[in-house]
């Protein structure tokens, strides 16, 4: 979203069609995501739940997006040439003014404390800088705590309660159960059945939870078919 926007500020400011920029990013953004351990969260979800490493995923996912990548721009690049070709035409010789980063800091002290409190979130827990945060910037405490998606958290929270209660009732079970049943043990059968219900299911639910689900249905329905959990995973 956030290089969405500036490419749509940039294309005002340069006066070029934003469409084949955006979609491309949207293309390279999520194959970035797919390509390592801790380029989206289900992926971290799989790999500590599976026991898998950042290069099991390098090599693996890794090797997949790559490939797409290089296919995805080489698309964009055929398919709108016209379109950035113009765009390059019309901006030949055009000389832009690009303002002084400088220029958007007005408190200097405000700035070094973010950015200090901004490294130690990259080590730190959150719970630890949210502390760090509401003692640094104690007179803007109130609203920062209103900013809070209270929605979205509470959204989460109930998914995963839903999650953990659908595990521990036996419904994943059942449902691995009847996967396994509806493929007869053919695996290729069960690879694209797994496949094809993440794609459908993950434009319906959050990818998050949804992987949180999928990983005892895929480990039930290893041990139930004697499938090796690296393929279904």
């Amino acid at each position: 979203l956030f290089l969405a926007a500036v490419t749509v500020e940039l294309s005002q400011l340069l006066k070029f069609d934003p469409v084949p920029m955006v979609l491309a990013e949207i293309f390279c953004a999520n194959l970035g995501g797919s390509a390592t351990m801790c380029g989206d969260p289900p992926n971290i979800i799989v790999g500590t739940a599976l026991g898998y490493s950042f290069a099991d995923f390098i090599t693996n996912t890794g090797v997949i997006a790559g490939i797409a990548l290089v296919v995805s721009v080489v698309f964009y690049a055929l398919a709108y040439r016209k379109e950035l070709t113009a765009s390059a035409a019309a901006n030949a010789g055009l000389t832009v003014h690009y303002p002084d980063p400088s220029e958007a800091i007005t408190d200097k002290k405000e700035f070094v404390l973010s950015c200090v409190i901004f490294l130690c979130a990259v080590v730190l827990l959150l719970s630890l800088i949210t502390i760090l945060t509401l003692i640094c910037f104690a007179k803007d405490a109130k609203e920062i705590i209103r900013g809070v998606d209270y929605q979205t958290l509470l959204f989460f929270i109930g998914l995963f309660v839903v999650v953990g209660g659908l595990e521990q009732t036996g419904v994943l079970v059942m449902i691995a159960e009847f996967i396994g049943k509806l493929c007869g043990g053919n695996i290729l059968a069960m690879v694209y059945i797994v496949l094809w219900i993440s794609a459908v299911a993950s434009s319906v639910v959050d990818n998050i939870p949804f992987a949180a689900t999928m990983i005892p249905v895929i480990q039930t329905l290893s041990a139930l078919q004697g499938i090796d959990l690296t393929t279904l995973a």
